[in-house]
């Protein structure tokens, strides 16, 4: 069997290993065991070296020549040195490891100091030579020479070996033992895990998956557990087979639950234009109740023939595309504008059709509202580009004077920061509308912003012949705001007042500060606006329904523009006004924690 086979392969592999490791591990411990020997055998060297050379020295200065030769035989016996000389610089031999050796029989009273290195002596094989200089005061110098055998491999280091062969020929043994043992307790689970990848593979049969109770309880266990698979497969079918209805009936009532969610009115009809579905907002749509169309004719409760034309015709199976009609239908006061969508439905090789009623009302308003605005803004966007391209024709034209040529670059100018002040205010309120005006609160000086807006527009109202008077309390608070926006509001504010105030008329400007808001009050004298205008001029491009407002120019966005960013600080504008009389705009803006006295 592939598994018994892979198994064998593994033992086998993991007994070469284990050998070659046992192998390695022996040649370390003796290469280990060698080297510790020769750097022992150095250290020895050195130190019987520098003892004989203290030792030489301290006996050739008194004499003792007897002594000296017995200590050099002695240490070459005791540390088996193949050689052990003292050499004077002639190359006599004062001392040796034996007395046949000595070529001195006695030492002279004075010798010559080595003027140069003597020539090495004889060496024996395998063996390595020790030198250390010798001097003795007031007698001359000399070299003592240890000639050591290189030691090979010990009995100590063959002993390691032997043992580590010894205890590796058990290990193997005892690896062989475990191996049969795990081999013959594994076999059953091989041959599982082969019946695992077949099972994986798509081998459903279960006598093909069943393997041999003689291997032991594992075997038995795995063809018990598939017998049990095989029985729960069996009941999870019958299970199935006994949900299929329940699940069929949940799904409907699921679909149904959905399609009563939507929106949109969903109606069903089939080739005899019965009405076999309808969802609540169908119902709705149509007038009448779910229960009471359901079964139906659909003529009978759909009166728009253009409709119900097309219904027939796709039920029939004579239209096989869809159609959609929009139409409106008005309610009192109220107009809403339904679009109708039938589409072919194909079910048991019958025709059917299916009937989308959504609530357009919205989008047609907002498609009014678009192109009212695209209107608007051409309108006002005519007019100074209509006087800039008129001007810019006189500038241009090479007859026209000096003067001339001023007045109509003072009139392109005019009417360029005219028409940047609309495009301006067009952008501004389309991004307060669209939330992307974010504010940017810091400290707000009242004073100061007063104080601007009275040199501002003192020599507009002056021009025009107007008594603008502010109407300021002793100390004005410092507040927390934004204060472009503020500032804009009331420009706004004050340059309509300027504007639609006749000459000798007059604008005050009252302010009221404490510590839970700041009131701006803007009275003028002016032409007053309609009550029913009153809450239109803070539309978009209303302008109020006066005559005289005819050569006033105006976006008819300040007071939008205005009430917006106001709004924006959790404050407001109201509106007075009084046809003929004059008007007052009132702004609040809370006082924020941060506000402080200036």
């Amino acid at each position: 069997m592939r598994g018994e086979s892979a198994t064998a392969t593994a033992g086998l592999l993991l007994a070469v290993l284990f050998l070659c490791t046992l192998v390695a591990c022996a040649w370390w411990a003796a290469r280990t065991h060698q080297r510790a020997q020769e750097a022992t055998r150095a250290t020895e060297i050195e130190s019987v070296g520098a003892l004989l050379t203290a030792m030489s020295e301290s006996l050739l200065a008194t004499g003792e020549t007897g002594t000296l030769r017995r200590l050099v035989a002695d240490a070459a016996l005791r540390h088996k040195f193949a050689r052990c000389r003292l050499v004077l610089p002639d190359g006599s031999v004062a001392a040796a490891e034996s007395a046949s050796q000595i070529t001195l029989a006695s030492l002279p009273e004075q010798w010559s100091d080595m003027t140069g290195p003597l020539p090495p002596p004889v060496m024996p094989p395998d063996c390595t030579l020790h030198s250390f200089p010798v001097s003795v005061p007031g007698r001359g110098t000399a070299r003592l020479d240890l000639i050591v055998p290189t030691r090979s491999l010990g009995w100590s280091s063959l002993d390691t070996l032997a043992g580590v062969g010894i205890i590796g020929a058990v290990a193997l043994l005892a690896l062989l033992l475990v191996y049969r043992y795990l081999r013959h307790r594994i076999r059953a689970l091989t041959f599982i895990g082969e019946a695992l990848l077949a099972l994986d593979a798509g081998e459903k049969d279960v006598a093909a998956l069943t393997v041999q109770e003689a291997l032991g309880p594992e075997a038995a266990a795995w063809n018990e557990l598939l017998a049990e698979r095989a029985g729960f497969q069996q009941v999870l079918v019958t299970k199935r087979l006994l949900e299929l209805p329940a699940a069929r009936d949940e799904r409907s009532r699921d679909l149904t639950s959905m399609c009563d969610a939507m929106p949109q009115g969903l109606v069903l009809v089939d080739g005899n234009l019965h009405i076999t579905y309808a969802n609540g907002a169908a119902a709705l749509y149509l007038g009448s109740a779910r229960d009471g169309i359901l079964g139906g004719d659909i003529a009978a409760c759909l009166k728009h023939a253009e409709v119900l034309d097309s219904v027939k015709s796709v039920a029939s199976g004579t239209l096989r595309r869809s159609s959609s009609a929009e139409i409106s239908q008005t309610q009192g006061d109220t107009t809403t504008v339904l679009r109708f969508t039938v589409r072919p439905v194909r079910h048991d090789d019958e025709s059917a059709a299916m009937l989308v009623i959504e609530d357009v009302t919205q989008q047609r308003l907002a498609d009014d509202s678009r192109n009212t605005f695209v209107a608007k803004v051409t309108h006002e966007l005519r007019t100074p580009l209509t006087n800039i391209l008129l001007y810019a024709e006189t500038a241009m034209d090479d007859s026209a004077q000096a003067p001339t040529r001023t007045q109509a670059l003072n009139v392109i100018n005019q009417e360029a920061k005219r028409l940047d002040r609309i495009v301006n205010d067009m952008l501004s309120v389309s991004e307060l509308e669209a939330g992307a005006h974010d504010l940017r609160l810091d400290d707000l000086s009242l004073a100061t912003l007063f104080e601007e807006l009275q040199l501002d527009y003192e020599a507009a109202a002056q021009e025009k012949n107007l008594k603008l008077s502010f109407d300021l309390p002793p100390k004005l608070p410092t507040i927390t705001a934004d204060r472009d926006k503020v500032t804009l509001a009331i420009h706004n504010l004050l340059g309509n007042a300027l504007k639609y105030t006749p000459a000798g008329g007059t604008i005050t400007v009252a302010v009221v500060a404490d510590d839970r808001q700041l009131e701006v009050r803007v009275t003028d004298s002016g032409i007053g606006i309609a009550p029913n205008d009153a809450e239109k001029v803070f539309e978009k491009f209303y302008r109020a329904q006066d005559e005289r407002l005819a050569d006033i120019t105006g976006s008819g966005l300040g007071l939008a523009l205005a009430r917006e960013v106001i709004r924006l600080h959790g404050g407001d504008i109201a509106l007075e006004s009084e046809l003929d009389r004059g008007s007052t705009f009132t702004l609040t803006v809370p006082v924020m924690a941060r506000a402080r006295a200036a």
